[in-house]
């Protein structure tokens, strides 16, 4: 019997940040910029073209900044040929140094924080308080990306990534969002209501980014938000076995939808990224054989949660629905009066499959696919399995946490008629970096993963779809990458 432990909150903040990632509102206001070095010009039209009025302040300016004034799409720019003076600097919200000289740099950066403005000087890091990072503009929408100086060429390469993804027609459903955000807010007091609709808004967006939202929309989107239960409500959600790129769309949004997840040992920790940042994320972890939090528990914590309005998300490994004890979780919410939802996932067995190039089927070999456990509530081999369903040749028979049982299992099947060369997989910590394959056959595949000390969750193949030469390859493969 494992030692029962109960939920935990897992998420006491964010990871360390390098730097603070803000957005600075210059529309209307004061900027500074003194000197004229290389990257002046450049900074002189970002700072217009967030709305600021540029006084800048140049004894020899160059002639790309003498063109810059007439070169700007937003705010203005004021060209002054001479130097600075600390007067200069009063009544500025910002203020670049853009000088060559070191010590006249440092003077400006002095006088310059002396009023209070936010401060940057051009290629110095050591004087800013803040730093220009590469920009992608769907205006009101702005990305921006920062390696903290580390390497600028990498960081320019994201913003053309990104720049890709991120269709043009962004800028206009955002400001549309803009000018609807008041409105909302009046329509719909209770914050979950204006969550769902910046949610139906969100993926409208992406649905259709290439065109302007209407007032079609607007009233639509309205009314599909006050047509939408009130109140809390549990999904289960399939994480896959690991690799977060397996997740399915609705796993995504469910994810970004949850007040609250609780979640597995078994869930690859990066797949938590795609929740929401507010969202509380609590461990209530049921391993095999190890410390577990009680089914009973977990069930009236999900219910209590919802009760009290929350979105719940009880994230699961693999697809919720095999052996993922999903039918009790149900239950439990229904007797609770609690809506519930369930969204599939890629399963253990698809995902070891798939990850080695195998078809669990084949019209020549296996005609039927079976799923069964390798334990039963004790941990030990359920005495109620149909051997005689296991022995059959024209099965591939899929066996989830068949460590503890793997010898007893399989020397039991070969006793009731289970052929010893049957060709028999082991995948541990399938589709994830450290995934490892071991290939045998049904009278000598325990000895080989006994002998190789793997760890992690396991899944157990076995039937003659599998004794193709190309899974003899992959298997290879993934033992070398061990």
């Amino acid at each position: 019997m494992s030692t029962p432990r109960q939920p935990r909150e897992t998420r006491a903040g964010l990871e360390p940040l390098a730097v603070l990632p803000v957005f600075v509102p210059l529309q209307g206001k004061r900027a500074v910029l003194a000197g004229s070095n290389g990257g002046a010009p450049w900074k002189v039209k970002l700072l217009a073209a967030a709305g600021a009025h540029v006084d800048v302040y140049a004894a020899e300016p160059s002639e790309e900044m003498r063109n810059v004034p007439g070169e700007i799409v937003a705010g203005s720019v004021t060209l002054h040929e001479r130097a600075w003076t600390p007067d200069d600097l009063w009544g500025s919200a910002f203020c670049i140094g853009a000088m060559e000289d070191e010590a006249e740099c440092v003077a400006f950066v002095a006088a310059a924080r002396g009023t209070g403005a936010i401060v940057n000087a051009v290629d110095r890091p050591h004087l800013c308080d803040v730093k220009f990072g590469a920009i992608v503009n769907r205006s009101p929408l702005v990305v921006g990306i920062s390696t903290e100086g580390a390497v600028p060429v990498f960081g320019q390469t994201v913003r053309a990534r990104i720049e890709a993804m991120l269709p043009r027609g962004f800028s206009r459903w955002v400001a549309a969002a803009r000018d609807w955000r008041e409105g909302v807010t009046a329509r719909f007091h209770g914050f979950s209501e204006r969550r769902g609709f910046w949610e139906r808004f969100s993926d409208l967006a992406f649905a259709e980014p290439d065109r302007a939202p209407t007032q079609a929309d607007l009233d639509r989107l309205l009314a599909q938000t006050e047509a939408a239960p009130k109140g809390g409500a549990v999904t289960l959600v399939g994480a896959g076995p690991g690799d977060a790129e397996l997740l399915t769309l609705r796993a995504l949004r469910a994810l970004r939808n949850a007040d609250v997840i609780l979640y597995d040992d078994l869930v690859a920790p990066e797949i938590l990224d795609y929740a929401r940042r507010e969202a509380r994320t609590m461990l209530v972890g049921k391993t095999g054989h190890g410390p577990s939090c009680r089914q009973d528990d977990i069930n009236a914590l999900m219910v209590s949660l919802a009760k009290s309005g929350k979105q719940v998300v009880r994230l699961k490994s693999g697809d919720p629905l095999i052996f993922g004890r999903a039918g009790e979780e149900i239950e439990a919410c229904r007797q609770a009066g609690i809506p519930v939802a369930v969204v599939p996932g890629i399963s253990a067995a698809q995902g070891a499959a798939a990850s080695l190039g195998v078809s669990l089927t084949h019209r020549d070999a296996a005609r039927r696919l079976q799923y069964v456990t390798g334990h039963d509530r004790r941990g030990a081999l359920p005495d109620d399995l149909n051997w005689g369903a296991l022995a059959d040749p024209s099965v591939t028979t899929v066996v989830y946490m068949p460590k503890r049982t793997l010898r007893v299992l399989l020397d039991r099947a070969v006793a009731e008629g289970l052929a010893p060369a049957t060709p028999a997989l082991v995948v541990f910590n399938a589709t994830r970096p450290n995934q490892a394959a071991l290939r045998g056959t049904a009278a000598d595949l325990a000895e080989r993963v006994e002998a190789s000390l793997l760890e992690g969750p396991a899944i157990l193949m076995v039937g003659d779809a599998l004794k193709e030469q190309s899974v003899a390859d992959c298997v290879e493969q993934a033992q070398i990458a061990i």
